[in-house]
């Protein structure tokens, strides 16, 4: 379950731009969104560990959110930052379709 609502916070933050389009609820979820992204590098860090420790397709979710989410703090791990920084640089042009993948697939695992 943990696993699941780290995908669906991560999701959020990176789907913040098509939010507010989604109809009654999106406003209301837009400003959750920005009020979550303030705290994005924690979540980020977070969704990896949690991805880490929870493999499998909910945790490879969490792994690529979480890496676009901590991308200013990637470069700091010794040997691999700069190549991880790269490739969640690369995944940062997917932003917004991994935020609704995350979303979709952390309800889909709540609910089933």
């Amino acid at each position: 379950m943990i696993v699941e609502l780290t995908n669906i916070v991560a999701g959020l933050i990176l789907a913040m731009g098509i939010l507010p389009s989604i109809p009654a609820v999106g406003k209301s979820l837009e400003k959750v969104a920005k009020w979550l992204g303030r705290f994005q590098s924690i979540i980020g860090v977070i969704a990896i560990v949690i991805g880490i420790l929870y493999f499998g397709l909910q945790g490879i979710v969490a792994i690529v959110a979480g890496l676009i989410l901590a991308m200013g703090l990637l470069t700091s791990i010794p040997a691999i930052g700069d190549d991880l920084a790269k490739v969640a640089k690369w995944l940062g042009g997917f932003q917004t379709l991994i935020g609704v993948i995350a979303i979709i697939l952390g309800i889909w695992g709540l609910l089933f």
